[in-house]
């Protein structure tokens, strides 16, 4: 996934974000509706989210020192399990919090701006959609045939996936705003309010668990993708590489691969060939997995490494 479709993304619901977060607060202080105030609450976390995003990648860019060799990568999963730490808390357990006190004491809307929240939450559909349809534009470029759950799940650059789940999460909370809204103005029972908002707060805190969940995994250090696997093991094998005997991959960054592995060389071979072999190995990899950008090889004899695995030398 390119930085640059990942930072248009960004910029585009950042933009959406701070524009809605305006116009939902300027509604809530007219009328005081409670999911007004909850969707101007979770506007400002998302803001805050994509401008966290934006910091994370930019950080992510510094070169490797001596302190951190394989670079600084992992910054971008750090940022983006921040993000799911701030939707959890300040968009859905806040929401959570004012559907209770609007559910203890209900009120309809007041003023005589009752039409404003309507027209907010209309427009704020609009612009969310944009930025839902960008997110969208640049994902298609990298999911290729993938469900879009499997692309949330698998992809290993978590920039999108946050702003699709967080714009997805978004334009369902503007429809269930609206559902609390629209009823509370209808019976002027503020209780519709207060669920409204309740089930926003619910929305947020399932999507917050996913991010969560799914960040964990990249911190921890997932391997390639299966594709990226069999090409790495396929590259490998050639002038001087009989096979590979084992392989382990790592991403240390969203288009940053490990990749280490023994291979196995003829028993005849000199050292100037063998190093030769590997030097050719490394640049076949290289070509065709360019996020590859991290290859340690070790040579060796396959039947050696049998004979250690039979004899238990956990040294060999």
């Amino acid at each position: 996934m390119s930085a640059g479709g990942s930072s248009r993304a960004i910029v585009a619901a950042l933009s959406a974000n701070l524009g809605i977060a305006v116009t939902k607060f300027v509604a809530f202080l007219l009328t005081g509706s409670s999911s007004m105030l909850a969707e101007s609450v979770h506007s400002v976390a998302d803001s805050g989210n994509q401008v966290l995003l934006l910091v994370g990648g930019k950080r992510a860019r510094r070169e490797a020192s001596p302190a951190h060799p394989f670079g600084y990568g992992r910054e971008r999963y750090l940022y983006s399990f921040i993000v799911a730490i701030v939707l959890f808390s300040v968009g859905g357990l806040f929401a959570l919090y004012e559907a209770w006190h609007k559910w203890a004491d209900p009120h309809g809307l007041e003023g005589r701006w009752w039409w404003v929240p309507i027209v907010v939450l209309v427009a704020a559909i609009g612009m969310e959609s944009f930025s839902f349809r960008t997110a969208i534009v640049e994902s298609n470029h990298v999911r290729g045939k993938q469900s879009w759950v499997s692309f949330v799940r698998s992809a290993k650059a978590p920039e999108l996936p946050v702003v699709l789940l967080e714009d997805l999460g978004a334009l369902i909370g503007l429809v269930l705003a609206l559902f609390g809204v629209g009823l509370t103005l209808a019976t002027g029972d503020g209780r519709w309010d207060a669920a409204g908002t309740a089930c926003i707060g619910v929305l947020l805190v399932i999507i917050a668990v996913v991010l969560a969940v799914e960040t964990r995994s990249l911190l921890l250090g997932e391997s390639a993708s299966q594709e990226n696997i069999a090409a790495i093991g396929a590259a490998l094998v050639g002038p001087g590489v009989l096979s590979v005997i084992h392989m382990r991959t790592q991403h240390v960054g969203p288009e940053e691969l490990l990749v280490a592995a023994k291979i196995e060389v003829a028993a005849t071979g000199t050292a100037a060939s063998v190093a030769e072999a590997i030097d050719a190995a490394e640049k076949r990899v290289r070509a065709a997995v360019p996020i590859a950008t991290l290859i340690y090889l070790e040579p060796d004899l396959r039947h050696a490494v049998a004979v250690a695995e039979a004899t238990g030398d956990a040294t060999h």
